[in-house]
């Protein structure tokens, strides 16, 4: 049974950092290509950082030079570093996976492709 648990998400001030996991059970993770959405209350779900099986990575125009992907494929995690946060980053963040080989692109800017999903966590930026 594949499943994606995201965590650490929290409340943080402006500028400050966070680090999202994502643990991955019940497959091989280096058979699989990652993405990273959040979203905010009322507005539309929006792919941030996507890593695809090869390796191949893609972030939106909003978090290029501040958000980082990463895969750990021996410890089955997906990683989102994020920093230099802002309150426009408030949103729930959640993990998706899919094993098609998709360009990181093609992950971030098509979710309804994307097979399975973590239940997300909430990342809060506020002074």
């Amino acid at each position: 049974q594949v499943q994606l648990v995201e965590s650490g998400g929290g409340v943080v001030q402006p500028g400050e950092s966070l680090r999202l996991s994502c643990a991955a059970s019940g497959f091989t993770l280096n058979e699989y290509g990652f993405a990273w959405f959040r979203q905010a209350p009322g507005a539309e779900r929006e792919g941030v950082s996507c890593i695809s099986r090869v390796g191949g990575t893609y972030y939106a125009d909003s978090v290029k030079g501040r958000f980082t992907i990463s895969r750990d494929n021996a410890k089955n995690m997906v990683y989102l570093q994020m920093n230099n946060l802002k309150p426009q980053d408030t949103a729930v963040y959640y993990c998706t996976a899919d094993t098609e080989f998709l360009s990181a692109q093609v992950m971030c800017i098509k979710p309804e492709i994307l097979t399975y999903w973590g239940r997300g966590t909430q990342v809060t930026v506020s002074s």
